[in-house]
């Protein structure tokens, strides 16, 4: 039976809505890494509560960065090397099928509302 997580995520504040303006890829990039390395953290004495910080950190992503110049690339790399890193906790994390399911929801909702076409 799914608990519901009781951890309280440090990246969300700095994961919100327009919190970066257009010039804020480095500071995103700083936000990304310092999420991740919360999520692993946890992953250790927590890996269901660190899997659902991930899908956390995905619905986020789109929102956070929408409005930011990623002309530069670097942005996109480090989102995918962000991903790329904390995936397998997702995928790896000892959760029922039911937890699984509402995990791949929202994380289709993410993709879906995220605006690129």
């Amino acid at each position: 039976m799914a608990r519901k997580p009781s951890h309280v995520w440090s990246f969300r504040p700095g994961m919100r809505a327009g919190v970066l303006g257009w010039r804020g890829s480095a500071k995103a990039a700083e936000r990304l890494k310092s999420a991740g390395a919360e999520i692993i953290a946890l992953r250790r004495t927590d890996p269901v509560t660190a899997a659902e910080g991930v899908v956390v950190l995905a619905e986020r992503i789109w929102p956070a960065f929408e409005h930011i110049d990623t002309s530069s690339g670097a942005l996109g790399s480090a989102v995918r090397l962000t991903l790329d890193k904390l995936l397998p906790i997702l995928i790896d994390a000892p959760a029922d099928e039911k937890t699984r399911a509402k995990w791949l929801d929202r994380l289709r909702t993410a993709i879906l509302e995220d605006g690129v076409d």
